[in-house]
């Protein structure tokens, strides 16, 4: 054998033993470890794969868990720092006292909670990130900026896809709803709906 070809085949065996034997997913792919360099987080998700992997163990779980009553909620808004904003879940009672559709982007369904008018977007477009910051997303979590404002629309449409159809025959009924309410001091900034069930409990 001439030192050239020892010389190969030395170096294949080098390469050989440096490399990694890894474990095949049921696909076929590399299940690859993970980069300890790596931000923690949903860097390899689309926004909407996290909105929908998501929504029952982290949004719907942690309303279930945490929701106020729409009272408790407005005393918590009295302890909000002036100039900040505090996302929560509210669970509440009320009657539908009207459904606005003259914007058929962004409807508004006003209920009578403890005897105020509240006015609740409904969609399809909802403009708040009541429901992310409710859920207790954090920015850290996230790749960017940009990843972390696409969640906000990605769980915004997908709560619009769980609520029934309204139209003009639940106004004056009585509603049962989950919402996630942006706060202030003493105020309520936003009200986005999450579920929305008629009738009474």
């Amino acid at each position: 054998m001439t030192m050239k070809r020892i010389l190969a085949v030395l170096t294949g065996m080098a390469l050989l033993s440096a490399c990694t034997v890894v474990d095949l997913d049921a696909n076929g792919q590399p299940i690859l470890p993970k980069d300890p360099q790596a931000k923690p987080g949903y860097a390899t998700q689309t926004p909407q794969q996290i909105a929908e992997e998501s929504w029952s163990s982290r949004v719907m779980a942690t309303a279930n868990s945490h929701a106020l009553s729409w009272a408790d909620m407005e005393t918590k808004s009295q302890t909000v720092k002036a100039g900040t904003r505090e996302s929560v879940f509210v669970r509440a009672s009320g009657t539908v006292a009207a459904l606005n559709e003259s914007n058929p982007r962004e409807r508004i369904l006003t209920l009578t909670l403890n005897g105020k008018p509240v006015e609740v977007s409904i969609g399809p477009v909802l403009r708040s990130n009541a429901i992310r910051d409710a859920a207790g997303f954090r920015f850290e979590e996230f790749t960017n900026q940009v990843q972390y404002a696409q969640l906000t629309r990605a769980l915004n449409r997908h709560a619009v896809k769980q609520l029934p159809t309204l139209d003009a025959s639940w106004v004056n009924q009585p509603v049962q709803a989950l919402l996630a309410v942006s706060i202030g001091h003493g105020s309520v900034e936003d009200v986005v709906a999450v579920e929305l069930t008629r009738g009474t409990p």
